[in-house]
């Protein structure tokens, strides 16, 4: 799109867009509604800010709905100069619609068909502005009156179209990015209509992919935190505790620092397939915890002490936890890089993971450990106490041992 931007502005007076539907929309990426009652001005302030986008480099293939109009006749009546000469506005405009467009007289039969039988003015009496103006809108009178003597008939340009929100006229500026992400986009426009307003009486609201974007960002904001929520209700149901769990999760924010550190290195903003990769690093990061966090429990139950368990535990599961992050970021590897057809609307996804789950890892083995320490105030004592218990929970009653 940028080189054909290039090659085919060098044409004189060509004018070029391009349009494409983005993922998950058919929206332009920014759509503007300025909001207004009067017509004139609604031109005006849409056609103003589309020349305040096309001077901004960031903005690409601008266009207003109201920039571009059809050429039409406006018949402007006098109503005093009409009920001088004894005619409403209604009688003359019905003469114009008959003589202009005409009216069906009759219809004539044929066959099994009818067919409208249509009167009007001649071509050449209705082929002009200065024709029309000459039309004759009194002819049963036996004074003629022409129809400049009651109105005035102007060529102009009116509107190629009306839009309407909320029953109020809107005209649409809408606009394709050439760089940057849409947050920023919209933050520049904001601060064009705020330094220089269009009009009195004019609203505008910002809309397009924009829109869009606020109600996806809210509903991923509630799909992560239930994400999150979901996660550590079921660790909470196996380790059958609340602390441990809650050590575990730790491991989000360590995702979200190499999330967020991958994307500003690699250029990408945050968008939907973003969201969607932060999802996922819920669910992965906190595996490498768990395996780890499990092993000093174990420890612990068979009387190591807590410092002990928790070096032996990171030493035993280092290599699991480095043989399962390889194979995770190996599998995302490819679609970072971007092959493959359409791999570049996937990669910001990947490039998530891969930031999240590297930097986890290893903040994993030094981070978790310290938190386990110190939110952990359980005395070794009692976690061989509590192995013990649930050992003999599980034994049969046979089996139990037998004190003298």
């Amino acid at each position: 799109m940028n080189r054909l931007r290039t090659t085919l502005g060098k044409l004189p007076g060509a004018e070029v867009e391009f349009s494409r539907p983005q993922l998950f929309s058919f929206s332009t990426p920014l759509e503007i509604e300025i909001a207004g009652y009067d017509l004139d001005t609604l031109k005006r302030a849409g056609n103003d800010l589309a020349q305040r986008l096309r001077k901004s480099d960031r903005f690409a293939d601008v266009k207003s709905s109201v920039e571009q109009g059809y050429p039409e006749v406006q018949i402007r009546f006098d109503q005093d100069r009409a009920a001088a000469l004894g005619m409403t506005t209604r009688q003359v405009a019905d003469q114009v619609v008959r003589k202009v467009r005409g009216e069906v007289a009759t219809r004539y039969s044929f066959r099994d068909r009818k067919i409208d039988v249509l009167v009007r003015a001649t071509e050449a009496d209705r082929s002009s502005v200065e024709d029309v103006r000459n039309l004759i809108v009194n002819p049963q009178s036996e004074r003629p009156v022409t129809l400049s003597d009651v109105a005035e008939v102007v060529s102009t340009e009116g509107p190629s179209e009306i839009r309407r929100t909320d029953q109020e006229r809107v005209a649409i500026v809408s606009s394709n990015l050439a760089y940057g992400d849409l947050g920023t986009a919209v933050q520049e426009v904001e601060r064009m209509v705020r330094e220089k307003p269009l009009a009195a009486g004019i609203n505008v609201t910002i809309g397009g992919q924009s829109e869009e974007l606020d109600a996806s960002v809210n509903s991923l904001i509630f799909a992560l935190s239930l994400a999150i929520f979901l996660v550590y209700l079921v660790m909470a149901s196996q380790f059958e505790s609340l602390l441990h769990p809650f050590v575990i999760m730790f491991t989000i924010p360590l995702a979200a620092v190499g999330a967020v550190l991958a994307l500003k290195l690699s250029g990408n903003p945050l968008s939907v397939v973003v969201f969607i990769g932060l999802i996922m690093l819920v669910g992965i990061v906190v595996k490498n915890a768990i395996v780890l966090i499990d092993r000093v429990n174990q420890l612990r139950r068979e009387g190591v002490p807590k410092r002990q368990a928790i070096a032996e535990a990171a030493e035993s599961r280092l290599r699991p936890i480095a043989m399962t992050t390889i194979a995770t970021l190996v599998g995302f590897a490819p679609l970072a890089f971007g092959i493959g057809e359409g791999s570049e609307v996937r990669a910001p996804m990947a490039i998530t993971v891969i930031g999240g789950l590297a930097v986890s890892t290893l903040l994993t083995l030094v981070v978790i450990p310290i938190v386990y320490d110190l939110m952990d105030r359980r005395s070794d004592a009692d976690h061989v106490a509590k192995a013990q218990k649930a050992q003999r929970t599980a034994l049969p009653p046979e089996a139990e041992p037998l004190h003298g």
